[in-house]
């Protein structure tokens, strides 16, 4: 039996369907297949059939690629209302004297998922940041310990209950199972974000088609999260309306042409567009585009950096800013924001060994994609149990069953000519009695 996840990233503008597989060798993503998205607005899934209109068709490209059929999935989540809240726990424990074991501590954890929130919200992710054992602070492992009170310390990622709701109604009008909603910045940092990074501090910001997500990772710790309410959508409708032009212009111009900095564009050259309706052809000046695209784009990072602050972490993220997200490959992007945020930035994808021979995943629009497969596995690998994740079609039996099918029909075909027919011509039942074949082949003699 094949040890494999299948996971979906249902995006603003695109929605993909990977299958990964893990061997001796690692995790291997062995099957993908993407398209554009519909029906989800700034990363929330609004018009369910438009959102499964899009999606079944993936979904089943990677079945005959693989051969399986899926049965279960990972999806990310995200949305511009997710927000990160401090939250609290203290347990006061029955036998001071016993060690603390992983069930008393996933105990805790559960319990913080009923935590009060405001009306239509619910916890999508509770996440230790640190523990007291009595008189013993600050501790990050408290499994064999022993103590009187388990004094807990979590961040709460809190979300609109309808966002679940309508991605697990979408999931399940597919005939599938829905192993875990993940938050998609979680998710985008597992594929791409080294252990050293996570360990001396960085914030992960994941720019994408609805919205902007932002991840603080320190002391392997997951310590903050905020999604801002900009991405690539927002950056090509500014081009749109800066340069009056096409939503798939403006695409293009962000794409090919498009600059975060202005200073560096070249002044006097221009790219032509040709005219709408028979008009004359329009000349648009690369420096004029690069000054839209850098607008928006220091708008983003200056949120992330207002997060940042916030979150008390800026002068402990040591390794600085990644980025990753569509968005990521603007020109420039990468200098603009080292001098925007003041942080060592590097641009980011999922890495070479999560590569198949077959498939290649290198690029930053399949972070999500990717780190929701190793998700998969590391929740797998923790409950210790292997997921009925797909199961091979067998396609003998299908056919048979089309066979079948067809069986009748052709029964009633060899007892057509065994009809008796009544005295005289009759037009119909002669011209019924000739056989199409024997037609076709005099005509073609």
């Amino acid at each position: 039996m094949r040890n494999l996840i299948a996971a979906i990233d249902l995006g603003t503008t695109k929605v993909v369907c990977l299958v990964g597989e893990k061997t001796a060798a690692g995790i291997k993503i062995i099957a993908m297949s993407e398209a554009p998205s519909k029906g989800v607005s700034r990363g929330e899934v609004v018009n369910i059939q438009s959102v499964l209109d899009s999606m079944l068709p993936v979904i089943h490209n990677v079945e005959e690629s693989i051969g399986e059929k899926i049965n279960e999935v990972f999806v990310g989540i995200a949305g511009q209302n997710i927000r990160c809240e401090q939250g609290t726990d203290q347990t006061i424990r029955v036998n001071p004297d016993e060690l603390i074991t992983t069930e008393e501590i996933d105990n805790i954890t559960r319990k913080m998922y009923g935590t009060f929130c405001q009306g239509g919200e619910e916890v999508l992710h509770a996440i230790p940041q640190s523990y007291i054992i009595d008189d013993f602070m600050g501790i990050t492992e408290p499994v064999g310990m022993s103590g009187k009170q388990i004094f807990s310390n979590f961040k709460l990622f809190i979300g609109k209950k309808t966002s679940a709701q309508f991605s697990n109604n979408v999931i399940a009008r597919a005939n599938l199972k829905l192993r875990e909603l993940v938050l998609e910045p979680l998710a985008s940092a597992k594929a791409v974000l080294d252990d050293e990074e996570r360990e001396i501090g960085v914030a992960m910001l994941d720019i994408g088609g609805g919205t902007s997500d932002l991840l603080i990772i320190q002391d392997n710790i997951i310590r903050h999260t905020a999604v801002i309410p900009f991405g690539g959508n927002c950056i090509t409708e500014d081009v749109k309306q800066g340069c009056g032009v096409s939503s798939k212009i403006a695409e293009t111009l962000k794409r090919d042409h498009g600059s975060c900095m202005s200073s560096l564009a070249q002044e006097n050259k221009r790219v032509i567009i040709p005219g709408v309706g028979g008009r004359e052809n329009k000349e648009i000046s690369l420096k004029h585009i690069a000054g839209i695209i850098e607008a928006r784009v220091e708008e983003i990072l200056e949120a992330a950096m207002y997060e940042i602050e916030k979150s008390g972490y800026k002068n402990k993220i040591k390794a600085g800013l990644v980025i990753t997200g569509g968005s990521s490959q603007i020109a420039n992007l990468r200098q603009f924001a080292n001098m925007v945020t003041g942080l060592d930035t590097r641009l980011a994808c999922p890495g070479r060994e999560f590569s198949d021979a077959d498939v290649q995943v290198g690029r930053p629009t399949l972070s999500t994609a990717v780190g929701l497969v190793i998700a998969g596995f590391e929740k797998m690998e923790r409950e210790g149990v292997r997921y009925n994740t797909t199961t091979p079609i067998n396609y003998a039996k299908e056919e048979e069953a089309v066979a079948v099918e067809a069986a009748p029909a052709q029964e009633a075909v060899k007892e057509a000519p065994q009809v008796k027919r009544k005295s005289g011509f009759n037009f119909k039942s002669f011209f019924n009695s000739i056989k199409s074949d024997d037609v076709f082949n005099e005509n073609e003699a």
